[in-house]
């Protein structure tokens, strides 16, 4: 596997994702009992935005260095740039903090983060961000064997009843990926029905996404939406023209929480023909 997250730390993409992942850590922090996250494709951790992959791309510059520039951010995204810029020095953007560490810190004393990463070195890297912190298991394994081993839940013989799986692969070969996803999805929600499942993924054409959103509304779940932010028009297949992320069970009116926050993205992230959508693909039950 290719793929370096270095090179796209903090673009629109890590914006998006990442606005959802605390909007959904601080709901389920609304009841007092344990949650356990599994990241099943964790990365680094800690990215250097001064670093030779983030110059390469310059990616940040339309996203995190781009919405710090903006004002009146709706709640979920100034919650999101609070916790970005914590883990800088004062008044400097110099590392952009990945999910994991993202999580991890959004955590309380009582819950447990998993984190997977498949890459030798980066998942060293991971070892070392997490080294001083006992809530943190970093596993460098791959993420969907790990969804297997690690469901349900348990802190010695207690289960723990509620939760977050992130899937955030790098599609580096995308039409094995989604069936991928899918069955793992589908085995897991027999193993932790109750828990809120997210998945990224990329917008490059969204037609070609349907088949993959017709699929994921018949898993037998509790309800199913999308949350989406294209930066561009969707008309070119080589490039990543936005994003999106697929919230499985999510937790009480986190739709409604992202509801504002989506057009405030395409319209200070986005170019000419940006566009969002939150779209519900099974309602709750």
């Amino acid at each position: 596997m290719n793929y370096r997250h270095a090179y796209h730390a903090g673009n629109h993409a890590d914006v998006l994702k990442h606005i959802v992942v605390l909007a959904c850590i601080d709901a389920l922090k609304r009841k007092d009992t344990p949650c356990f996250v599994l990241d099943t494709h964790a990365g680094r951790g800690r990215y250097l935005l001064g670093g030779a992959e983030s110059r390469k791309t310059s990616e940040a510059a339309g996203g995190v260095f781009k919405l710090m520039g903006a004002a009146r951010l709706p709640d979920p995204a100034e919650r999101y740039l609070r916790a970005v810029v914590a883990n800088n020095p004062v008044g400097a953007l110099i590392t952009y903090p990945g999910s994991p560490l993202l999580v991890a810190q959004a955590l309380r004393a009582q819950d447990r983060l998993a984190a997977c990463e498949l890459q030798p070195e980066e998942a060293q890297a991971l070892r070392e961000v997490f080294a001083d912190d006992d809530r943190v298991v970093v596993h460098a394994r791959d993420g969907y064997a790990a969804m297997k081993a690690l469901l349900p839940p348990r802190v010695g013989e207690q289960r723990i009843a509620r939760g977050l799986v992130l899937i955030d692969p790098p599609y580096e070969v995308q039409d094995a990926e989604y069936p991928q996803i899918l069955a793992s999805l589908r085995d897991a929600l027999e193993r932790w029905p109750a828990a809120t499942y997210m998945v990224w993924y990329p917008i490059k054409q969204r037609r070609s996404l349907l088949p993959f959103f017709r699929k994921a509304a018949a898993l037998p779940t509790k309800g199913a939406f999308v949350a989406e932010l294209q930066v561009r028009p969707d008309d070119s297949p080589l490039r990543l023209n936005g994003s999106g992320m697929l919230v499985i069970n999510p937790p009480w009116q986190l739709d409604q929480a992202l509801a504002p926050v989506l057009p405030v993205l395409a319209s200070t992230l986005g170019e000419t023909g940006a566009s969002h959508r939150l779209e519900w693909l099974r309602q709750p039950t």
